[in-house]
């Protein structure tokens, strides 16, 4: 491996770009029916989709990067951490902040090129990005703050093609808040023993493993309640029902395979469950908005 290969494959370690994977479908799903809902077709054009793609990769890639240079010392000091980029000095802190303000110009290059409230709710959505990592120094409501800035992928999707909001919108932007409140807290059992001895706020921290395991299933109850939701604001067809119903079980499957005395599955109910869930619901509004276009 060349050395300018593997710095390229060092930044997207850093960046976890694998996991654009979540948020990116609901990106790409909110634009889908949204085109549907204005347009009377499922496809709002390439145009569209470039700059939807790019917008919402290079957000994604500024918020890794913030938090994982504003981590650092946390990480360093936890066993599971410490060896990411940053704190492990693969990566510089100076390095990092340029990535970080390199993504942000090019997000605010593709919202311009998208509409008028793409770019004017930009300000709003860096201090989403950005602020997160600090969220967690001060309340166990940091998971919330996750959702509501990965659930904005959703909403900028729908936005990216009507330039308003409207009820779907919402709606959309709620299911991926309490989708990945359940997904984070999951994900924060972990860390459990680490985060209360070094002061860092989580609901696993500040209400134990079973209680937080209660919490992320009441969270993705309610999620899959909101999907059945978006199929009905947007009068989706059945095949966008069927997805929901399959989402629905992998959520399930999820909290099937963690419980209080065994966590050794998290990271499948974290990234492997959670990745089928998001393309399956891009695969369903696929489907449906075209089945909708066809008919």
């Amino acid at each position: 491996m060349s050395e300018g290969v593997a710095r390229v494959k060092t930044y997207l370690d850093l960046v976890k770009f694998e996991h654009t994977v979540f948020a990116l479908p609901f990106a790409y799903a909110g634009m889908l029916l949204a085109s549907m809902q204005t347009r009377g077709t499922g496809w709002p054009g390439w145009e569209v989709l470039l700059w939807v793609t790019v917008a919402m990769a290079s957000a994604r890639t500024a918020a890794m990067g913030a938090n994982r240079v504003i981590d650092r010392y946390i990480d360093a000091r936890n066993p599971r951490t410490a060896g990411r980029e940053v704190p492990s000095g693969k990566v510089r802190p100076a390095q990092a902040w340029a990535l970080v303000l390199v993504s942000l110009v090019i997000m605010a290059f593709a919202a311009a090129q998208l509409n008028p409230l793409c770019l004017a709710l930009m300000p709003l959505a860096v201090v989403f990005l950005i602020g997160y990592p600090y969220t967690k120094r001060f309340t166990w409501l940091c998971h919330a703050w996750l959702g509501i800035t990965d659930g904005a992928a959703a909403a900028g999707g729908w936005i990216a093609v009507t330039g308003e909001f409207a009820p779907p919108a919402w709606v959309l932007w709620a299911v991926v808040i309490f989708w990945m409140i359940g997904l984070d807290v999951i994900y924060a059992t972990m860390d459990r023993d680490f985060d209360v001895a070094n002061g860092i706020r989580s609901i696993p921290a500040r209400f134990g493993i079973p209680r937080a395991l209660r919490i992320a299933a009441l969270s993705h109850a309610l999620t899959f309640a909101l999907l059945l939701l978006v199929g009905w604001v947007t009068d989706a067809s059945g095949w966008y029902y069927l997805a929901a119903c399959v989402m629905g079980g992998i959520l399930l499957f999820e909290h099937r395979i963690v419980n209080p005395n065994d966590l050794a599955r998290v990271n499948v109910a974290f990234f492997d469950a959670n990745m089928w869930l998001a393309l399956t619901m891009l695969a369903g509004v696929v489907v449906d908005v075209t089945w909708r276009t066809l008919t």
